[in-house]
């Protein structure tokens, strides 16, 4: 019962859209080969998505998603249809299991389903199942390590709604915080000594949620989510200056805001934004053995903020640095390198999802 939206031909020879649709916008990512065995970014567009749009990973304005994926795509002037996306991790279970090595296909799929029926509180039947081999089990080298996923099966159809009613075909669905983990590893090899024996923070910070995800030598090693993200800063300024919502997130977005803005507005919204990472980062210390972080890195819409990461790290004490997966590759000419310096962090998940054009399986 693994959970295939289609049959996919080998992802080497095809083309592939990253689609992540989060709470505040729609981003789309594609990528090729480039040279020296490493990626070259083709066409990227990011479309903003009316209030409410995407309520708490759920698609509640189906029109208004599909228009902005329409215009998102037309905007990448591209010829290719295949989406990549992804289900907020909300939606999705997750459990890690233990299985002997040597299995067939169609044995391992009898396990999987046998085992994701002790965990998943659904009839197995209301769900998508799928499965990910992660590598020998770190204590047992003749088993292996599997991760389940499983998800309501609306929570799948609603976001391939949204890509059939865009003219696009879903073949990958993806969880939101693995695509974004797929990225980070591009992140990583910028790191001193790549990131060997060092506990790295991933700040996600969107529209309305701070996910802290730590990573030490390529294993999570905590996840936590809180309340708390741009949209906040919306609606001061929406409040502040009369203006609606939709027009707050754009003047936001560009910078069109009157004098006074940085002042008033945006210096405590930075402020608080780094109070609730630090935060984050106690609650982390406190719930594990960890005493510090070696890097933190800032992703997610806020992350664009110009000197954010100074102002986290004077209030955590830790380097900080903005999220960028697109730092060593190629650039097509339709891609700006300043415009897209200044929106990689909030990227993450789309690059991974991009990604996924080059996975062997």
């Amino acid at each position: 019962m693994r959970f295939d939206i289609s049959a996919l031909l080998n992802p080497k020879s095809r083309s592939l859209l990253g689609l992540d649709v989060s709470s505040s916008a729609v981003k789309m990512v594609e990528l090729a080969a480039g040279g020296k065995g490493g990626y070259r970014v083709e066409r990227y567009a990011i479309v903003v998505l009316p209030k409410d749009a995407v309520s708490d990973g759920n698609i509640a304005n189906l029109d208004g998603v599909v228009e902005a994926v329409k215009r998102a795509w037309k905007q990448m002037g591209t010829s290719t249809r295949n989406v990549a996306m992804a289900l907020p991790g909300s939606a999705v279970i997750t459990k890690k299991i233990i299985v002997p090595a040597g299995l067939r296909d169609e044995e391992l799929e009898q396990q999987v389903e046998s085992e994701a029926n002790q965990y998943i509180p659904f009839s197995i039947d209301e769900v998508n199942l799928d499965y990910q081999i992660i590598g020998p089990a770190p204590a047992v080298p003749d088993e292996l390590e599997v991760l389940i996923a499983a998800s309501k099966k609306e929570r799948v159809e609603d976001r391939v709604a949204v890509a059939d009613a865009s003219g696009l075909q879903a073949v990958i669905m993806d969880v939101e915080s693995l695509a974004a983990l797929a990225a980070f590893e591009l992140i990583e090899r910028q790191l001193p000594e790549g990131g060997k024996n060092q506990t790295i923070a991933i700040i996600d910070a969107g529209s309305s949620v701070i996910n802290l995800t730590v990573m030490r030598n390529g294993q999570q090693v905590y996840a936590r989510e809180q309340a708390f993200g741009g949209s906040q800063l919306t609606q001061d300024i929406s409040r502040h200056y009369g203006m609606s919502f939709e027009d707050a997130e754009l003047a936001k977005r560009s910078g069109n805001l009157p004098e006074g803005y940085e002042t008033e507005l945006l210096t405590p919204f930075m402020e608080n934004l780094a109070l609730e990472v630090s935060r984050a980062l106690q609650f982390f210390f406190t719930s594990t053995q960890y005493n510090q972080i070696d890097h933190l890195i800032l992703a997610g819409g806020c992350a664009v903020i110009p000197g954010i990461d100074e102002v986290v790290a004077t209030r955590t004490q830790v380097s900080t640095m903005i999220a960028n997966p697109f730092a060593n590759m190629e650039l097509s000419d339709r891609v700006k390198s300043r415009s897209l310096l200044a929106d990689s962090s909030s990227l993450l998940v789309a690059c991974g999802l991009a990604l996924r054009r080059f996975d062997p399986s």
